[in-house]
């Protein structure tokens, strides 16, 4: 029934259990790198007034970019392959910093300035007020703004198996090549049921870093 003895059978626990794990080793540290590169940007998109529509624009222009070209530029900047996985993860990680900068330079312009202005005068640093004010009241919108990245990073992993990197995406391409639609169904289960575990973990870390706001 297998064209290739080296495939893998979707129908078995273990080898849908290897494509699930591969697509989180691509997704997971993209989400990750797009929130912590995002951050910086909004900081100074929304200190850098003038240049702040620059900045946002140019960082969403990325998400315009179609990801099979993005993948086939990025090895010959980045001196990875194709099939790299690297090379995945870097394009994911910039859409994904492409939707998190307008998402986190919103969230932490809408921290009330007079709260920031009190911080300030009872002796907060600027590094500390970030921290301790800025950072925690901008939490729920920038958590918001993470889930997208996640759900959408989850979503554009699968393009990568038309490249015959290892994820869940290979149960779409396979199924189309020999015409089995359960296994594109398969496909289509995990990758959702997936983006939705990641989202239930934003939501509960969300809770147990921010209690402040289910106390509200």
């Amino acid at each position: 029934m297998w064209r290739n003895p080296g495939e893998l059978d979707y129908r078995k626990p273990a080898h849908a259990g290897e494509r699930t794990l591969s697509h989180l080793v691509l997704s997971v540290p993209a989400i990750i790198l797009s929130f912590v590169l995002a951050l910086p940007i909004a900081v100074l998109a929304n200190r850098l007034r003038r240049l702040r529509s620059f900045l946002i624009g140019a960082a969403g222009l990325i998400y315009a970019i179609p990801s099979l070209p993005m993948f086939i530029v990025l090895p010959l900047i980045v001196g990875t392959t194709i099939r790299d996985r690297l090379n995945v993860i870097i394009a994911m990680t910039l859409y994904g910093v492409a939707l998190m900068v307008r998402s986190a330079a919103d969230a932490f312009t809408a921290v009330d300035l007079s709260t920031k202005l009190a911080a300030t005068a009872t002796g907060y640093s600027p590094i500390h007020r970030f921290f301790a004010v800025d950072l925690p009241l901008a939490g729920p919108a920038l958590l918001a703004g993470l889930r997208v990245v996640a759900v959408s990073t989850v979503s554009l992993v699968t393009v990568s198996a038309l490249l015959g990197v290892p994820n869940l995406g290979m149960l779409f391409t396979d199924g189309i090549a020999r015409g089995i639609t359960a296994e594109i169904l398969a496909g289509i289960v995990l990758t959702v049921t997936l983006a939705l575990l990641i989202d239930g973990a934003l939501v509960l870390a969300g809770r147990l870093l921010m209690r402040w706001e289910r106390a509200a």
